[in-house]
C-alpha cells in the first residue's frame, strides 16, 4: 500500500488550506483513513478519521469546526479541508490507512503511513 499526501505549504493565520492523500495497492473502499500531525518537539497526534463510506468521522477538540475530513472512494482519495488555520496547527500531516473498515482515533490501529507533508501557519 501506498499513501501520496499533497497540499500542504505556507498560509497566514486565519486562512485555509486543502490536503489530499492518494492511496493504491488496495482496495481503498474497504478501510478506514486518518489524519494526524506531529509538530516541532511534539508527539505525533489524531487529527480527524472517517470511516470506509464516509459516513462517520471523528475530529480532535482542538481542530473540531475548522477541519473536515472526506473521501471519494471512486478516486482513492481522503481530503482533509483545513480552515480558520492557527499558528499551533502548523505541523507534518500525515494520512494513514486503518487495519478495517471502522473509524479509529487510536494510531496504533493504522497500518499505512503516508510520507508526510508540511503545514505552515504564519501568524
Amino acid at each position: 500500500v501506498q499513501l501520496q499526501a499533497s497540499g500542504g505549504g505556507l498560509v497566514q493565520a486565519g486562512g485555509s488550506l486543502g490536503l489530499s492523500c492518494a492511496a493504491s495497492g488496495r482496495s481503498f473502499s474497504n478501510y478506514g483513513m486518518g489524519w494526524f500531525r506531529q509538530g516541532p518537539g511534539k508527539e505525533r497526534e489524531f487529527v480527524a478519521a472517517i470511516n470506509w463510506s464516509g459516513d462517520n468521522t471523528n475530529y480532535a477538540d482542538s481542530v473540531k469546526g475548522r477541519f473536515t475530513i472526506s473521501r471519494v472512494n471512486a478516486k482513492n482519495t481522503v481530503y482533509l479541508q483545513m480552515n480558520s488555520l492557527k499558528s499551533e496547527d502548523t505541523a507534518v500531516y500525515y494520512c494513514a490507512q486503518a487495519r478495517s473498515g471502522g473509524l479509529t482515533t487510536n494510531r496504533l490501529r493504522y497500518e499505512y503511513w503516508g510520507q508526510g507533508t508540511q503545514v505552515t501557519v504564519s501568524s
